[in-house]
């Protein structure tokens, strides 16, 4: 699974939550957080845990 680095950061930004909130509502480390972040695959089960703390459904935040 990719998640979309926009469209991660503009949910971030929405939010008002930073990479380190993330992490700590979604049970996902920091670094993975920075990796997706980054432009890096992740399994379905981390997207869909940064999905439910991100408050959306994990298809809202894939790459097209």
């Amino acid at each position: 699974m990719r998640i979309d680095r926009v469209k991660l950061i503009t949910e971030l930004e929405k939010k008002e939550m930073t990479q380190k909130r993330l992490a700590e509502l979604s049970g996902v480390s920091r670094a993975t957080i920075n990796y997706i972040k980054g432009g890096k695959r992740c399994t379905d089960k981390v997207g869909q845990k940064i999905a439910e703390a991100l408050g959306v459904a994990v298809e809202e935040i894939l790459e097209d």
